[in-house]
């Protein structure tokens, strides 16, 4: 019987087909002087759990040790999300969560990640990882049919902030991405990070920020749809896709995830990293009532930060980092600074600040209060 789940592996794959690598050992690899198959085996390998955004798993920010083989396990899953309210969508994620969780290693590090697509989904997947070196960023080798693993090990060699996204082929690319399939990967200097005068930096919070842009489509009555997978959807998403106009744009994968309960919480004083990407369309990151101390706008860490940014600009497809010194207490909106896309659309979270008022920064010299109009409302203008 042709069902529409072959229908679709078989799309997947003839649109995938042209772009799978050959597997190669390590030692064919290795044509420059770079490390050897024995050398990385002999490399000490430590396994790290992830967990889901806006958090990060632990890490040193400076190297203790020598390059170190990081271990990661991912597993792909499909399901339906409600990304707000009587909003629903047929989501595709590494782990669960959208954006898929970050993985932190450092230069030099080898990443080897092991990807789960369990049985139980109806679609290829894979990874592409914009930190990697390699046709495909790693595309080719992970490509992975319901019911199979694989690992991709590959060497960290450039610092700085990364999105990784599926991209199994063809059609499918965007949609995945879309869907849910991203996330991020930093890569830090093994001595850390530097500021714009060379000296080092460290953060005492991360919070990892995905933005995601969502095309749900709508019935004949204006009503959003509901699918009973992610088949079913294609052919409707694919039109609200190709229009270029998001029906939602959230943080963390729903409309008021970051705010209320799910609100990010600081303290005075604490310096916060917000590592923020967004793997299909630009982004404004705009922290109100705070500013980007020291932005790495490119999300690379050989390049010094800028200084002082009010907003800065996350290209489609990367991932940038900014720190933040909280000097005030009190509620901060983080915003994508398309301000229709972050009031209308949902990219909007808070930050909840604790602490003690400096009334030196900021005060209320005079209370909201009634004036008389006739007089008072008068000033020295023509």
């Amino acid at each position: 019987m042709f069902t529409r789940r072959a229908a679709l592996m078989g799309g997947a794959m003839i649109a995938a087909s042209p772009y799978i690598a050959k597997n190669i050992s390590v030692a064919q690899a290795a044509t420059t002087p770079t490390a050897t198959a024995e050398e990385i085996a002999a490399l000490p390998r430590r396994k790290q759990k992830l967990i889901a955004p806006p958090f990060v798993h632990e890490h040193e920010q400076v190297a203790t040790t020598g390059p170190t083989v990081v271990q990661f396990e991912m597993t792909i899953i499909e399901k339906e999300v409600q990304i707000a309210d009587d909003v629903y969508l047929q989501a595709m994620t590494y782990n669960g969560s959208m954006p898929g969780p970050m993985m932190v290693v450092h230069e030099g590090d080898y990443v080897e990640l092991t990807l789960y697509n369990p049985p139980e989904n109806l679609l290829q997947h894979n990874i592409d990882f914009h930190a990697a070196t390699g046709a495909l960023g790693g595309g080719g080798l992970t490509l992975v049919n319901p019911g199979e693993k694989t690992v991709l090990r590959f060497k960290a060699t450039r610092p700085g902030t990364f999105v990784y996204h599926c991209a199994p082929g063809g059609p499918m690319i965007p949609w995945h991405v879309v869907s849910g399939m991203s996330g991020a990967l930093m890569v830090l200097p093994r001595d850390g990070l530097k500021d714009h005068e060379d000296k080092p930096v460290s953060y005492d919070r991360i919070f990892y920020i995905g933005e995601n842009d969502f095309y749900i489509p709508k019935d004949e009555d204006g009503e959003y749809m509901r699918f009973e997978d992610p088949g079913e959807a294609y052919s409707d998403t694919l039109e609200v896709m190709n229009g270029l106009i998001p029906s939602h744009v959230t943080f963390n994968g729903k409309v008021g995830a970051l705010t209320g309960d799910g609100a990010l919480k600081a303290e005075q004083g604490e310096k916060v990293l917000f590592v923020h990407s967004q793997a299909n369309r630009d982004s404004r990151p705009h922290l109100i009532g705070g500013h980007g101390d020291l932005v790495w706008e490119l999300g690379k860490f050989n390049n010094a930060p800028d200084r002082d940014l009010e907003t800065w600009f996350i290209r489609g497809g990367s991932a940038g980092a900014a720190l933040y010194e909280f000097l005030q207490p009190g509620v901060y909106a983080y915003v994508n600074h398309n301000l229709i896309e972050a009031v209308n659309l949902g990219a909007t979270a808070h930050v909840v600040v604790g602490g003690t008022w400096d009334n030196d920064l900021m005060e209320q010299v005079v209370a909201p209060t009634e004036y008389d109009v006739a007089h008072e409302g008068r000033t020295a203008l023509p």
